[in-house]
């Protein structure tokens, strides 16, 4: 009776480790290269090691969590503030939008980072060579050979 070989067990990776290079906006694997080429546009390779990121998938996560942490933030700032002065409308309005916005501008980045960082720790999305959703082909090279001619 033959049994299909099953390849090894890929080392883990460390999770925590990993979702921290990524919240410092850096390659979840050697922690040295730079995540993002832009604001939020991930770079299809790490610049230092060569590790595949293009695998990613964080879609509407990264914003729902800026959204959870920022209310968790300034909602309790408004209440506090409100219960001790009294301010007028106009002030709160002048001080929390701001600061919201602010906060929420510069929390969107390290949050999709450690997303992503994550993601790499336990290999979804294509992370992982030996799964079905691997593709090798990043998406700058997809769509040249898209508009290839057919031979």
């Amino acid at each position: 009776m033959n049994t299909p070989r099953r390849s090894p067990p890929a080392p883990p990776r460390p999770m925590g480790q990993s979702i921290a290079r990524g919240f410092r906006l850096r390659c979840p694997a050697c922690g040295e290269g730079a995540m993002f080429g832009g604001y939020l546009k991930v770079n299809e390779r790490c610049p230092a090691c060569g590790e595949e990121l293009w695998h990613h998938r964080a879609d509407d996560a990264p914003p729902y969590a800026v959204i959870t942490v920022v209310g968790h933030i300034i909602v309790p700032l408004v209440l506090a503030v409100e219960m001790a002065w009294h301010p007028p409308e106009w002030l709160h309005l002048a001080i929390w939008l701001p600061l919201t916005l602010v906060l929420s501008l510069l929390l969107l980045p390290p949050l999709k980072g450690a997303l992503i960082g994550y993601q790499w720790a336990v290999r979804m999305h294509g992370f992982d060579r030996s799964s079905d959703e691997y593709d090798p082909v990043p998406p700058s090279r997809r769509a040249v050979q898209a508009d290839a001619p057919i031979a």
